[in-house]
């Protein structure tokens, strides 16, 4: 049967086997890191769908055969009394409702009709786990899980938190389990000290949870912020609830510190509503939350469905999308923006990351490929953050065959036009196309010529511009303000009340402010922050015309590079009479400075990053340049404060490393009052 298995299907499991065993103990022995939790967790799930459609390759030294750690040789073991099992993972509400049929399925197998099982859900700190003992109320012994049979003894450090009991409110035999778990602003300030010291950094909190707790010296535990939730009471000698709603309240009873979210779910739906709800309360807490953990709540139907060799079949892990995942590269093209730089995009084995799923990622430059070493065929570790354009971060050169193809950088490109040369841009990592008047190139200028940052025309996007193109409806910028409806009508997928409503827009979009319609022309350098402050010095696009050199040179901020490239376009005849034809149907707003109110941030300049939840980053920018601040779209010596929101990208670190001041969105807001 094995024999008709794909060979590429045997080798890529063979390497997953090897690469996950490889991570999976830095992870969970060594407490280091090379690639993610999510990353390795995303190996993880591939290794597990190809057991599942050739359940003949699954051998018993499989990763997903076993539960994940070792003990530590400076430890004293502890053999655990009651198995300590993993849980397996569900990544998307598809695989929740398989684990639902599959419940009911055991259910009736077991005990017949008529056996609905109800859920419990609770959240899932990512933390490290341990097991404490207690003898008539007083706590014995704490380990580690271990490899599930035999754990670290870490009595000495647990008794250093201070939610931990020593001592039960009653005097009985128990045995629990529990996350032990460090806050976001502990990593912050254990990170701070360690950075003065020297020392590196922890790269998350559960890493810094775990080698806390795997310190032999208690005092180095005692300093640190821990703390610790309980969810499971595995023994009693006063016995067990009848379900696990009851059990997570009695454990509160005994004196142990329980997750107040959990909750009773009558049904799996309610169980994935829960999970929704999470989705976004959980980016609010102190601590890190990677989905929800769901157990069937009655306990003897748990006792009914039992446990497979590593994990039980009553309960499951219901993971959030996932930041970081593993994909393949299928292949590497380049493709032309508006201004002819060239960007190596790459085709990707699809797969869903931050809940959307992915076919493409931008890989910016020739030298980032080099950076990465990333090539066709490889594996690949896949980020995205907030709604940023997913990237690459990272090889997992593990994963490789021998048959990957690195990525070969052209000489010409025909879609350039021309005969197709490209030029390296000088100072540059990035190349572009020779010849300015490229169809490609064209395409991408109109997309962003209707797009919300300039003209906003509602209902005019890339697949109608591609066809009024096509049909050379539309040749310049300001062909668009010429369109007639039985133009329109011409056109795929248009009637007669869709054909009204976008001549509607056109002409809405008629009247624009300045920094809009700069940002529109796609003069080179000139972005939408370099764009309002041109329009707020200048005013007019008369004087932006005129203006010399050291005009713009003189501008703080804007530098000779900039200064260049604005008087370069300006004097082009063909942007002349772009800019001359488009003033015959456009009318630009006059230029009426905002009202700016004296505050704390008044002359102070901004850097927004991550994600706002009170605003949008646009109203934000609203609200600095408001009350006489400034804002930047990258860190320098000369930022003052960069505002992080949810998930900060890499200006974040870049604030860091420059001593930048860094505030959340709270402090931002009080700075505003």
């Amino acid at each position: 049967m094995s024999s008709r298995i794909p060979r590429e299907i045997k080798d890529r499991l063979k390497k997953l086997k090897e690469t996950i065993d490889h991570h999976r103990y830095l992870y969970h022995v060594l407490d280091k890191e090379e690639i993610t939790p999510a990353a390795l967790d995303s190996l993880k799930h591939e290794l597990s769908e190809i057991e599942q459609k050739y359940p003949e390759l699954i051998t018993p030294d499989s990763p997903s055969q076993r539960v994940a750690g070792e003990a530590l040789k400076g430890f004293k073991k502890i053999a655990h009394k009651v198995p300590q099992w993993s849980f397996n993972d569900a990544f998307s509400e598809e695989e929740i409702f398989e684990f639902d049929k599959r419940v009911k399925k055991f259910l009736r197998d077991s005990l017949g009709d008529g056996h609905n099982p109800t859920y419990t859900a609770e959240l899932k700190i990512d933390g490290l786990k341990v097991v404490l003992d207690y003898e008539k109320g007083i706590l014995k012994t704490a380990a580690t899980r271990g490899d599930g049979k035999v754990g670290e003894d870490v009595t000495h450090n647990i008794k250093t938190i201070q939610s931990v009991p020593i001592k039960l409110l009653d005097e009985i035999d128990v045995l629990v389990e529990g996350e032990v778990w460090m806050s976001k602003t502990g990593l912050k300030k254990l990170n701070q000290s360690r950075q003065k010291k020297g020392e590196s950094p922890f790269a998350n909190p559960r890493n810094a949870a775990a080698g806390s707790i795997r310190q032999l010296d208690p005092k180095v535990a005692a300093e640190r912020e821990l703390d610790v939730y309980i969810y499971d009471l595995s023994f009693s000698s006063a016995g067990i609830p009848e379900t696990q709603f009851e059990e997570l309240k009695l454990l509160e009873k005994l004196g142990f510190k329980v997750n107040k979210n959990f909750k009773f779910c009558g049904n799996i739906k309610e169980v994935v509503a829960f999970w929704r709800e999470w989705l976004e309360k959980g980016k609010k807490e102190d601590y890190l939350i990677d989905g929800i953990v769901v157990k069937v709540n009655e306990k003897k139907y748990q006792e009914a469905i039992g446990y497979t060799g590593k994990a039980p079949r009553f309960a499951i892990a219901f993971k959030f999308p996932a930041e970081q995942v593993t994909t393949v590269v299928i292949d590497i093209v380049l493709q032309i923006g508006r201004t002819g730089v060239l960007t190596p995009v790459a085709h990707l084995r699809p797969v869903a990351v931050a809940g959307s799923t992915v076919s493409r990622a931008t890989l910016h430059n020739e030298d980032e490929i080099k950076r990465l070493d990333v090539r066709i065929g490889d594996t690949v570790i896949l980020q995205k953050s907030g709604d940023v354009i997913p990237d690459i971060v990272e090889v997992v050169k593990d994963m490789r065959t021998g048959k990957e193809k690195p990525f070969i950088w052209p000489k010409k490109v025909p879609e350039c036009g021309g005969d197709g040369s490209i030029e390296r841009i000088p100072g540059q990592a990035a190349w572009r196309c020779v010849a300015k008047d490229s169809f490609a190139q064209q395409k991408r200028k109109f997309y962003h010529f209707v797009s919300k940052k300039c003209f906003d025309v509602d209902g005019l996007g890339p697949k109608v511009i591609d066809q009024l193109l096509d049909a050379k409806l539309i040749i310049h910028y300001a062909d668009i303000f010429t369109l007639k409806k039985g133009d329109i009508l011409n056109l795929e997928r248009f009637a007669e009340k869709s054909a009204d409503n976008l001549l509607a827009s056109i002409d809405k979009s008629k009247k624009i402010n300045l920094a809009k319609f700069l940002v529109s022309l796609s003069i080179p350098l000139v972005g939408e922050e370099m764009a309002i402050e041109l329009a707020k010095r200048f005013g007019t696009i008369k004087k932006i015309r005129s203006a010399s050199f050291e005009d713009f040179d003189a501008i703080e901020g804007v530098g000779p590079k900039v200064a260049e490239s604005i008087v370069s376009w300006f004097k082009e005849k063909q942007n002349q009479k772009t800019v001359d034809d488009l003033l015959r149907f456009v009318e630009i707003e006059k230029e009426t400075p905002p009202e700016r109110k004296e505050s704390k941030i008044s002359g102070k300049t901004f850097v927004l990053t991550g994600t706002l939840e009170t605003m949008s980053r646009e109203e934000a920018k609203e609200k600095i340049r408001k009350f006489g601040g400034n804002v930047s779209s990258s860190v320098s010596s000369q930022t003052d404060f960069v505002v992080a929101g949810l998930e900060p990208g890499s200006k974040y670190d870049q604030a860091q490393e420059l001593g930048v001041r860094i505030i959340d969105e709270k402090e931002f807001i009080n700075m505003l009052k």
